[in-house]
């Protein structure tokens, strides 16, 4: 990415975490910014993944606790 399409923030670390960023960067020849950048990527997809499952999973239809129990103690499952 180019830096005049980059936007700059300020984050607080703390300090052991920034440490490892630190070490982490120098060990992987990167920089922190690109870790930090990875790491959030990677966050926004999980919860897009999520997102995507929880729309899925809205088309199911909801069971009632009781009734699975009744259902399962019925069947000599339980």
């Amino acid at each position: 990415m180019s830096e005049t399409t980059q936007k700059r923030a300020t984050v607080y670390f703390d300090p052991l975490l920034h440490r490892a960023l630190r070490i982490k960067a120098a060990e992987t020849e990167t920089s922190v910014s690109e870790l930090v950048n990875e790491a959030v990527r990677s966050a926004l997809a999980e919860d897009a993944s999520d997102i995507e499952t929880f729309e899925i999973r809205e088309r199911e239809p909801d069971y009632a606790f009781e009734d699975v129990v009744k259902d399962l103690k019925r069947r000599g499952e339980i």
